[in-house]
C-alpha cells in the first residue's frame, strides 16, 4: 500500500476488539494511517467466531451490551439492530420497557446478514444435576433445592459476614466469603473458580474478583429480584444501572461476534488501512524512551520483515512484549513479565439430535451459557449456540453446543489429541445425562492459548512493569492481553478509543487508561458527564 511520505503511522499488534478499534479511530478521527499485524488469519481474537461445516462458534460467549454510550453507538454504527416496525420500539428487559429509537434504514434479520439481533440472556449453574439460578439468588427454588439445613447454615454464614466482615480482604476467597458468606462460597463458588483458574482461591489476589463481579452481593441480587416485580421505570438496552452479572438483554451478531470484527476489518481496509495476517512480532526495537520499529515474521513464508512507525499498539501478551524488547527491558521488569501468568482454553464444539434437557413447559432449555458446578467432571462450562442466534446452527432441529475446558498448556488436557477430547466431552455430558452420547452426530476442537491473563504468578508486581511501560512515550497497551487485564470487549475498545483520544489531545499520561473501570463506572461515564474533556474528532497533522 502506498503512504504519503507526510503521513504518520500507527502500527498495531492484533486485530482483536482493541486492535481494529484503534485502527478505525484512527481513520475516522485523524491523518494517521494504521498497519495492523494479526498473528493468526482471524479477526476479533478471542471474539472471533470459528465456522465448522457451517456451525458456527463464539469461542467464551459474547454478549454486546455497555454501559458506555459511547461503545453501544459504535457498535450499531457498524450493524444496524434488528427491524423496527414502528418509529420506536419497545424492549422488555427486567420486566421494564426500554424504548429504543428506530434505525433509519430497518434491518429485517430473516432477509438481511447484517444485523443485531435483541437476545434474551439465560444462564444457570447445573449441580448436583440440578438447575440453579445464576447468579445465585436465595428464591424459594434454590432453598428446596439444597434442602432446610444447608439454608439454614447459608443464612447464618451470610449473617456472620454481615456483621464481621473480613478486613482488607487480601485474596478471592475473602473477597467471595465477605459478600456472598463462607457456606455458600463452598457451594457455589470455590470448586468452579478453582476449576477455571487451576488454583486454589487463597492464592489469586482479589483484585479478580474487583474487575469482574465487584458490585455483585447477596444483597445486589435480592434487590434485583425485588426489582423485577415493581416494572415502573424506563431505560435502554444498555442498563446501565445494572450489574453485569444480572444483565437480562443483549445485542448479538447474526453471526457471532466474529462477524462485527469481521466488517470492522472490512471497513479500516475500505478506509486506506492496512491489515496484514500471518504476522508474528518477534522483536520491538526502541531508541531510549520511543518504540521505533518491529521485526516481523511471515508465519507462512518465514520471511522476516522490519515495520517501522510513528506510534504502537500492542494487544500481544504483555510476556511477551518485554522478552522481545531491544535493547533489553531492565531486568527487574524482564523478572517480573516472564512470571506472568496464563489460562488457556479448550472448546468442544458437538453437535447432536437432541439434548435431555428440557424446559418445564417443553422443548430446548433457554440457557445461552449453563455453568458446570458439578465436581466429577473438568468441563466447566456448557454454551447452547442456538439461543444465542438460530444462525449459528447450520441444519434447523439440530442442537449445536460447546463445551468449554480451561487448563495450561503444560497440563495433560492441553496434550490431548482432538479424537480423545471430543471421547471426553460426549462421556462427560452422558455421565451428567445431558444428553446421549449415541445421539452426537459431529464433533470438533478448538484451542485457544493465553484467553485468560491470571491474577496470580507475578501479577502483585505487576504495577512496576505498568511504570516503566508507560514511560515509552509513543507506545500504548491496550486489550485483555496487552493490558494483562480480565477485560470485557467493551473494555478493551474503551482503552483503545482513549488511547487515540490521548494522542488526538497529545495527552502523555497513560494513566486515564489504567483507570478505565471494568464493571460499575466507566471514564466513559464521566466524559458523557462532561463531553467537554472529551477531544474534538480533528485530523492530526504531521
Amino acid at each position: 500500500m502506498y503512504l504519503p511520505e507526510q503521513s504518520r503511522r500507527a502500527v498495531i499488534i492484533g486485530a482483536g476488539p482493541a486492535g481494529l478499534t484503534a485502527a478505525y479511530e484512527l481513520l475516522t478521527r485523524t491523518e494517521i494511517i494504521p498497519i495492523v499485524l494479526e498473528k493468526s488469519e482471524y479477526m476479533g481474537g478471542i471474539s472471533r467466531t470459528v465456522n465448522y461445516k457451517g456451525n458456527r462458534i463464539d469461542i467464551g460467549g459474547h454478549r454486546f451490551f455497555s454501559k458506555s454510550d459511547r461503545v453501544m453507538n459504535w457498535w450499531l454504527k457498524i450493524l444496524p439492530m434488528q427491524a423496527i416496525e414502528s418509529a420506536s420500539t419497545q424492549i422488555t428487559y427486567q420486566h421494564k420497557t426500554a424504548t429504543v429509537p428506530a434505525s433509519p434504514h430497518p434491518v429485517n434479520p430473516e432477509t438481511e446478514d447484517k444485523v443485531m439481533l435483541v437476545r434474551n440472556r439465560k444462564s444457570r449453574i447445573y449441580f448436583m444435576r440440578k438447575f440453579f439460578a445464576y447468579p445465585i439468588t436465595l428464591s424459594g427454588d434454590t432453598l428446596r433445592k439444597l434442602g432446610i439445613l444447608k439454608t439454614i447454615r447459608i443464612g447464618m454464614s451470610y449473617l456472620r459476614s454481615v456483621l464481621f466482615p473480613i478486613r482488607n480482604e487480601k485474596n478471592l476467597e475473602e473477597f467471595f466469603i465477605n459478600r456472598f458468606g463462607r457456606e455458600l462460597y463452598l457451594t457455589f463458588f470455590k470448586s468452579y473458580t478453582e476449576k477455571v483458574w487451576g488454583i486454589a482461591c487463597k492464592e489469586i489476589s482479589a483484585e479478580w474478583g474487583a474487575q469482574r463481579i465487584k458490585g455483585l452481593s447477596i444483597y445486589k441480587t435480592v434487590l434485583h429480584v425485588l426489582k423485577k416485580m415493581v416494572p415502573k421505570s424506563q431505560g435502554n438496552i444498555a442498563q446501565k444501572n445494572v450489574e453485569t452479572s444480572l444483565i437480562e438483554q443483549f445485542l448479538y451478531p447474526k453471526f457471532g461476534p466474529g462477524q462485527m470484527w469481521e466488517e470492522v476489518a472490512r471497513r479500516v481496509r475500505q478506509l486506506g488501512g492496512e491489515i496484514r495476517t500471518h504476522s508474528n512480532v518477534e522483536t520491538i526495537e526502541r531508541d531510549g524512551e520511543r518504540i521505533t520499529a518491529l521485526i516481523v515474521r511471515d508465519g507462512q513464508t518465514g520471511e522476516a520483515r522490519r515495520v517501522e512507525g510513528d506510534y504502537f499498539f500492542s494487544t500481544m501478551p504483555v510476556k511477551e512484549l518485554i522478552a522481545g524488547m531491544t535493547p533489553a527491558a531492565p531486568a527487574r521488569i524482564r523478572e517480573i513479565a516472564d512470571g506472568l501468568v496464563y489460562r488457556d482454553f479448550i472448546t468442544v464444539g458437538v453437535l447432536c439430535d437432541r439434548l435431555k434437557l428440557q424446559e418445564e413447559s417443553g422443548g430446548l432449555v433457554k440457557d445461552n451459557w449453563i455453568y458446570i458446578q458439578e465436581p466429577d467432571v473438568l468441563v466447566g462450562r456448557l454454551q447452547i449456540f442456538n439461543n444465542w442466534s438460530p444462525s449459528m446452527v447450520a441444519e434447523p432441529g439440530k442442537v449445536w453446543i460447546g463445551l468449554e475446558y480451561f487448563c495450561n498448556d503444560t497440563d495433560e488436557l492441553w496434550r490431548k489429541s482432538d479424537a480423545e477430547m471430543i471421547e471426553l466431552a460426549k462421556a462427560e455430558l452422558e455421565s451428567m445425562k445431558i444428553l446421549d452420547s449415541s445421539d452426537v452426530q459431529d464433533a470438533t476442537v478448538i484451542r485457544m492459548p493465553k484467553t485468560y491473563p491470571a491474577y496470580f504468578g507475578s501479577y502483585d508486581k505487576f504495577p512496576e512493569v505498568i511504570q516503566w511501560v508507560n514511560g515509552l512515550e509513543n507506545l500504548f497497551l491496550v486489550g485483555r492481553n496487552g493490558m494483562h487485564k480480565y477485560n470485557n470487549q467493551d473494555h478493551s475498545m474503551l482503552a483503545a478509543m482513549t488511547a487515540v483520544d490521548n494522542i488526538i489531545a497529545n495527552v502523555r499520561s497513560r494513566d486515564n487508561l489504567w483507570a478505565l473501570n471494568t464493571e460499575l463506572e466507566y471514564h466513559e461515564e464521566k466524559l458523557e458527564e462532561n463531553p467537554a474533556k472529551r477531544p474534538e474528532p480533528v485530523p492530526v497533522s504531521s
